[in-house]
């Protein structure tokens, strides 16, 4: 079995309070205790199970929440020697951390670099930006502690990728947003994850809404009142320009420097190479959930009872990973598409996107058309012309 990495999460714990957040509401949701911890039991049981079913040479942990950083320094010093006492003969161990970075202090970042953390900083663009949505419980800007934690992982030399949602707002200053990420906070990795959500995304699993609008009408897009999505969504055209804006700057100056999620699946599909992100692959399914009590879902964007395959503490991380259940989870992505997406010239590229987006329905009527169509077919579009040079450039055609 190769490498997965799945997601390992302390609950929906966090010490800000994002507008978008898709996981805050998954105390309620899931019926969790407030505080409640991944506890040692349990934690060994992750670790030890997970790193059992791997076959492959690289074993990658992805530390998610809420906010993982408030699970402590020793939890992670014990995941740390739990890695060391069952890893295989030949395995290396990585580990992925994704942090809104407030609580990363000299501690943090010594343990961090001594044991090769890989760091995803999440920060949506220049101050006026960041600060709109990502904000304290208490409704105070974090656009300033974020960056203080950039320095510290600058100055400490942890290379370190920064994640921007795109939402309604920052998508309309792609060029500002990409060059600050790239120029002030200095980073050469940047992943961009647009901001979408049914307006029930707290009580209802994206894939099982009800009545969904058809593509370009007003329900389709954030603003009307009867929307589908919440307001903050990322327009679907306007991901679209974002999107290509950010290409032609990335083509123009820094391509083979700094490497971007999104860009650098396409060339590698439109090389023929497998997708890069599960996003635009063909099947996903691999990027389980574990939750803190050990329960299991077959995503982190479907945290939601109808998603939860199992529990560790019952049956083995690898056989819940290959269970029936998982695998039609899996191959629903491609099933499920509709004869548009069936037909589009750039199905190859996209294979649908996330099915969490899937929340429209074809001018023909038919279900399963993913939110950001419009946007990625103008995006994919785009930068058509480039991708055929890029290709043929690498001596792949």
């Amino acid at each position: 079995m190769a490498s997965t990495p799945w997601s390992s999460r302390g609950g929906a714990e966090c010490n800000i309070d994002c507008a978008y957040c898709f996981y805050l509401h998954k105390t309620d949701l899931l019926d969790h205790r407030p505080r409640a911890r991944m506890n040692s039991a349990a934690l060994e049981q992750h670790v030890r199970q997970y790193i059992e079913a791997q076959t492959g040479e690289e074993v990658v942990f992805s530390w998610q929440g809420g906010e993982p950083t408030l699970m402590g320094l020793a939890f992670f010093e014990e995941v740390v020697a739990l890695q060391h006492k069952y890893r295989k003969p030949g395995q290396r161990i990585e580990n992925d951390l994704q942090t809104n970075g407030l609580l990363l202090d000299a501690k943090w970042i010594s343990f961090l670099k001594a044991n090769g953390f890989h760091v995803g900083l999440s920060i949506d663009g220049p101050k006026h930006l960041h600060d709109r949505f990502r904000v304290t419980k208490n409704g105070k800007p974090t656009f300033d502690l974020v960056m203080a934690a950039a320095t510290m992982l600058r100055e400490a030399d942890i290379p370190f990728a920064a994640l921007c949602v795109v939402n309604r707002e920052n998508a309309l200053h792609p060029r500002d947003v990409y060059r600050f990420l790239v120029d002030e906070i200095g980073t050469w990795r940047v992943q961009f994850t647009p901001a979408v959500e049914p307006r029930r995304f707290r009580s209802e699993a994206p894939a099982l809404l009800a009545e969904p609008p058809v593509e370009g009408t007003a329900r389709a897009r954030p603003g009307a009142a009867d929307s589908i999505v919440t307001d903050w969504s990322v327009d679907p055209d306007d991901y679209g320009r974002f999107l290509s804006a950010v290409w032609d700057e990335w083509f123009a100056t820094d391509i083979g420097r700094v490497h971007v999620n999104l860009f650098e699946t396409a060339v590698a599909q439109a090389a023929g190479m497998p997708a890069q992100m599960c996003t635009q692959a063909e099947f996903c399914g691999k990027a389980l959930a574990v939750e803190h009590d050990g329960e299991v879902f077959s995503c982190d964007h479907f945290v939601y009872p109808e998603y939860r395959i199992g529990n560790i503490n019952q049956t083995h991380l690898g056989n819940l990973a290959f269970s029936p259940r998982q695998e039609q989870f899996a191959r629903n992505k491609s099933a499920s598409l509709p004869g548009k997406c069936r037909s589009c010239e750039y199905l190859r590229l996209c294979y649908g996107e996330c099915p969490k987006n899937r929340l429209l329905r074809t001018r023909s009527g038919e279900p399963g058309l993913n939110y950001l169509c419009s946007g990625l077919y103008a995006f994919y579009d785009h930068i058509g012309p480039d991708l055929v040079r890029i290709v043929q450039s690498l001596g792949r055609t």
